[in-house]
């Protein structure tokens, strides 16, 4: 188990929205606050990470005829232990994320890494898997957030920071005015702006990873080119 390497693939390399191209339905839906972003993201992250330990755990004794509805039955039974914790203690959060939690049973991410990683491996590199990926997962969530926020109403932190009273989970958080709304571009609030903003950011994340394979292969070929001249 190599954490620095999984840690890298979660974030950047395999990041699950950038990269695998997943869950990308909630990622535009509810991207409208960093209150959101953060919500949602952490959720993610603890289910995905639960369902990963348990799917490696219980490996060796899941027939493989049924595996699939077995996974579903694992993620549906956290998604529904995370959904009713935040109505008890962030109904704000419940509420402004609405259907998109109990839709985590169908999440294309939590599936996919039971599938693809989960069923192969031990339950730390599960675990670690799970914590990386959910990481990831969040990064562009809150990026996302951010980005519509502040560009389209000109705001940070909404529902999320007060300035007389700091953080706040209850969803009334002013957030902080960094210009006026009118300036704002209003679209990158509405759910185009969804589209718009995770288009730039595939855009980036291809244009970077394309950079470092460039770079990557000037490196080889320049040491092959060295070791041929010593030879």
């Amino acid at each position: 188990m190599n954490f620095r390497k999984q840690l890298k693939e979660g974030v950047i390399t395999n990041n699950p929205i950038l990269v695998q191209q997943l869950g990308m339905c909630a990622t535009m839906a509810i991207t409208t606050s960093l209150f959101n972003g953060i919500g949602m993201g952490l959720s993610v992250l603890i289910i995905l990470t639960a369902c990963n330990v348990v799917v490696s755990a219980i490996r060796k004794i899941i027939p493989g005829e049924i595996r699939l509805a077995i996974f579903v039955v694992v993620i549906a039974g956290f998604v529904t232990i995370v959904d009713l914790l935040l109505q008890a203690f962030i109904p704000a959060l419940s509420a402004s994320l609405g259907v998109f939690i109990p839709l985590i049973v169908v999440n294309c991410i939590i599936i996919g890494r039971a599938e693809a990683f989960c069923q192969k491996n031990t339950v730390a590199a599960s675990f670690v898997d799970g914590v990386t990926q959910g990481l990831g997962y969040t990064v562009v969530l809150v990026a996302m957030s951010v980005i519509r926020e502040l560009l389209g109403s000109g705001r940070f932190g909404g529902g999320l920071i007060d300035l007389a009273r700091g953080l706040t989970l209850d969803g009334t958080g002013a957030g902080i005015r960094i210009f006026p709304e009118e300036f704002g571009a209003g679209i990158l609030t509405l759910p185009v702006g969804g589209f718009l903003t995770l288009g730039f950011l595939f855009a980036a994340m291809q244009y970077a990873l394309k950079k470092s394979a460039e770079k990557k292969e000037k490196a080889a070929k320049k040491l092959k080119k060295e070791e041929a001249s010593e030879a």
